[in-house]
């Protein structure tokens, strides 16, 4: 699997955790020495060969604790199995590479995974890297951990260079589909090779941080392994930004210095209050990583003791996460708004947890989780956590809907299958699953027969239909949204009911004007097929029509063309017309490429905008585009506060002292004494835009600037 190894070059691993409060440390397994234990695989063990080898004996350890009746053979014949091939490979840091399998297979052990994904954990380089076959495996092992390693093995068989990402990534969601513990040894084998990273080149280091950080990660979030996506953002933190990174390491240092500690004193309340009340609870300290850290210091700006961690409270039953609750509430002082129920409505990672804070004595703010012992374990492991998906018999795989009862098969993945199938393209599959596994939240509505469709958040009736119908969806003709008729371009919210209007007429189909509010991968895929499929006149006739487009609108403010300021990008066809994009509003140094749109105008976006991804898997021809010198910009930033007397004067004179000219502004209501604001600004040189951006982080109450988002906007018809 390519694995290298060399010195840490990030946080901690996951055995170790991370740094605590004084006063707070959790008791951790030390880090193994690896080096040790590549010795004992390379000179065996002296015991009978019926014993388990000396060097799995941290694997077998972790692996009782959560399994006690396991039966431990098949490990040890898959250790000496695999201690053989590997024998005289060695890792770039001199390790024998019989190392990396064991480290691997001890990260799944401690999150607990069963005897049959350690087994193929062990195994799954050996195919790869040695003279095993996948035959011998299965000979040796059964199907299922011969299924397991080359699921893992076809992984590795496409490099993760930029133009193979797409169909890599293709394959694994088809392997993760058809059993999520491929997902999991994948996931278990980029942590060790990402804590092990450092005798890579730094471009190397970036690239696969990179990758990591796009799709690794999301999809560790996905599949619930928080322990793993976590650890995982850290070392992707350390790599891409050094020196914020090192900025946050120093304040976690500087905390857990602190002689005094208010989350251990309001720790010891919350034990005094459970134990009056006769409910048994561990009540633990969790320290939040070091992304979490980062990015609650950009949000609140100067940390207190608190915001560095939070409580979590274990309990038994269900019904006692509540009965925690209620005590809090009732012997403490809540901020309500901070209370969300996800034991009620889980999320779509299968993560159930309830959610509060509550006010200290030194009126510091202190997070609660409140949890079952097996909800804890299914928060921190995902669906590593929840075994073998095939183990309950056939007749109880499937659920009346269609979509089976599978809880390591959640909606999301069902539906990632669905249309990676109908995906055109590896360009279309990797620019789809991309904008997909960004979306990190789910809603649920409800159908009139009583069934659910699990939908991203944001997803509007069309998406409804083509989740309920598939393709069918062509002849939907409306929606009743709560019994009330509406737009297909409805966007629905969690917990509404819809019921969709069919047509019965079989010449149905999907208008163009539907790509402007569908937001699923599937909903998209299904109507661009239809629509290739179907062309009309329109779609080929030349035309002059120069209105305006969604990737560039006209409204007050939003205009990126000026007759008084030229956009000053040179094009590579003489006599261009030249717009700037406003789905992403490119502004020098940012790397650019162009499209002719109607009238024979060259459209400029960033190159990471969605909508690029789009128009290229369509098979539109990109022009070539650069920034001239000194070019001038326009350009909206993002700025986000908490609510204070005369904040908007004081933002805006900061802008203006910048040479920035306001062209247009909005400000948001405030929400929880926070406030956005929004503003479209004229630069006489791009070259001001970071000292403009960080003469409004200066100002007080100010805790975030950041330039707009490229919005996942689709071309015009006929663009």
């Amino acid at each position: 699997m390519n694995a290298e190894a060399a010195k840490p070059a990030t946080p901690g691993p996951l055995a170790s955790g991370h740094v605590t409060p004084a006063g707070a440390r959790r008791k951790s397994r030390p880090r193994l020495d690896l080096r040790r234990l590549g010795r004992a695989a390379l000179l065996g063990s002296s015991s009978a060969r019926d014993r388990l080898p000396d060097a799995i004996g941290h694997v077998v350890d972790a692996h009782r604790a959560h399994h006690p009746d396991a039966d431990l053979e098949p490990l040890r014949r898959a250790y000496l199995l695999a201690e053989s091939s590997h024998r005289g490979q060695m890792r770039k840091s001199g390790e024998p590479y019989i190392t990396h399998p064991l480290a691997v297979t001890l990260i799944l052990a401690e999150l607990g995974a069963e005897t049959t994904t350690l087994t193929a954990s062990l195994l799954h380089d050996t195919v790869e890297d040695t003279d095993v076959t996948l035959d011998q495996v299965g000979e040796q092992f059964g199907e299922e951990v011969r299924y397991l390693v080359d699921g893992v093995t076809k992984l590795e068989k496409v490099d993760y260079g930029a133009a193979a990402e797409p169909e890599t990534f293709r394959k694994m969601l088809v392997a993760t589909g058809n059993d999520v513990r491929v997902m999991s040894i994948k996931l278990a084998d980029r942590l060790h090779n990402m804590r092990t990273l450092g005798v890579m080149r730094p471009a190397k280091q970036e690239r696969i941080a990179k990758v990591t950080r796009d799709v690794l990660i999301p999809l560790a979030e996905r599949l619930g392994v928080q322990a793993l996506k976590t650890e995982l953002e850290d070392l992707v933190f350390a790599i891409l930004h050094p020196e914020e990174y090192e900025r946050t390491r120093e304040l976690i240092v500087r905390n857990a210095a602190r002689a005094d500690d208010p989350l251990a004193d309001v720790a010891d309340d919350v034990r005094e209050v459970l134990r009056e009340a006769d409910i048994p609870a561990d009540v633990l300290i969790r320290p939040r990583h070091f992304v979490s850290v980062h990015r609650v210091s950009r949000k609140r700006g100067p940390l207190r003791g608190a915001d560095f961690g939070r409580l979590l409270v274990l309990v038994n039953e269900d019904a006692d996460c509540y009965a925690v609750l209620g005590e809090l509430h009732t012997c403490m002082t809540p901020v309500v708004s901070e209370f969300k129920d996800f034991i009620a409505v889980p999320k779509f990672n299968l993560y159930q947890s309830l959610h509060t804070a509550v006010t200290g004595d030194d009126g510091q703010v202190v997070e609660v989780l409140i949890r079952t012992h097996q909800m804890h374990k299914v928060a921190e492991a995902g669906v590593v956590a929840l075994g073998n998906p095939y183990a309950a018999p056939p007749e109880e795989q499937s659920a009346g809907d269609g979509e089976r009862v599978d809880p390591t098969r959640p909606g999301w993945l069902s539906r990632l299958l669905e249309w990676q199938r109908a995906a055109p393209d590896p360009d279309t599959f990797w620019s789809t699953l991309r904008e997909d596994l960004a979306q990190d939240r789910e809603i649920t509505v409800f159908r009139p027969d009583g069934g659910t469709l699990g939908l991203p958040e944001g997803a509007t009736c069309v998406d409804a239909a083509y989740a309920q119908y598939g393709e069918d969806a062509h002849s939907c003709i409306g929606a009743r949204v709560n019994g009330r008729l509406a737009t297909l371009s409805t966007v629905l919210k969690d917990g509404d009911t819809v019921q969709l209007l069919m047509d019965q007429d079989a010449a149905s189909a999907p208008s163009r004007e539907w790509l402007d509010h569908a937001t699923t991968p599937a909903a998209r895929i299904a109507i661009q097929r239809w629509l290739a499929a179907h062309p009309t006149a329109e779609d080929s006739a030349p035309t002059t029509d120069a209105r305006p487009l969604p990737d560039a609108p006209q409204p007050s403010g939003a205009e990126h063309t000026d007759p008084g300021r030229p956009a000053q990008v040179l094009v590579d066809r003489a006599g261009a017309t030249v717009r700037l994009a406003g789905c992403c509003t490119p502004v020098p140094p940012d790397e650019v490429t162009g499209f002719t749109v109607r009238g024979g105008t060259v459209t400029v976006h960033r190159t990471e905008c969605p909508a690029v991804a789009r128009m290229k898997s369509s098979g539109r021809t990109e022009v070539g585009v650069r920034w001239g010198e000194g070019a001038e910009c326009r350009v909206t930033l993002v700025a986000e506060s908490f609510v204070r007397p005369h904040l908007l004067a004081d933002l805006t004179e900061a802008m203006a002292t910048e040479g920035a000219e306001i062209v247009s502004a909005t400000v948001e209501p405030p929400d929880r004494q926070q406030v956005r604001h929004t503003y479209t600004v004229q630069l006489p040189d791009a070259a001001h835009l970071p000292a403009l951006m960080r003469a409004m982080r200066n100002v007080a109450g100010v805790y975030d600037v950041s330039r707009a988002q490229p919005q996942a906007q689709p071309e015009a018809p006929g663009a």
